[in-house]
């Protein structure tokens, strides 16, 4: 169990990491106040979930610790909900409905993409 733990918090350490340098650099590189840092991380992120759950089913190639590693640790460190919460709140009360719109549909709709796409990938290499 301890082990788990260690892979987990390693694995989150470095997608938390990951996600704040992610983050930074869209922060620096647009203008706009769309918060396209946390649309970006939790698109790839759906996508590399889709990767590693596809690997996981269709052969042995991953082992039960990077998958956690992977899965739990660095997904659960690299996308955040709570950040895509706290968007659409901040959107709702600045009165931007369209942006409110776009970013929550877009997240959903291209993160369940992403996560077919990480599958179907898998299938077909």
């Amino acid at each position: 169990m301890f082990k788990s733990v260690l892979i987990v918090g390693l694995g989150g350490f470095i997608g938390s990491a990951s996600r704040f340098l992610v983050s930074r650099y869209f922060q620096l590189q647009t203008l706009s106040d769309f918060p396209w840092g946390t649309f970006t991380v939790n698109i790839v992120g759906s996508l590399i979930i889709g990767l590693v759950y596809g690997l996981s089913e269709r052969s042995n190639f991953l082992s039960p610790e990077l998958r956690l590693f992977l899965a739990v640790g660095f997904c659960g460190g690299f996308t955040t909900f709570s950040s895509f919460a706290n968007d659409m709140l901040l959107m709702l009360q600045g009165r931007e409905l369209f942006h409110f719109i776009i970013y929550s549909g877009a997240s959903f709709i291209l993160g369940l993409v992403s996560v077919f796409i990480g599958r179907y990938l898998v299938q077909i290499l």
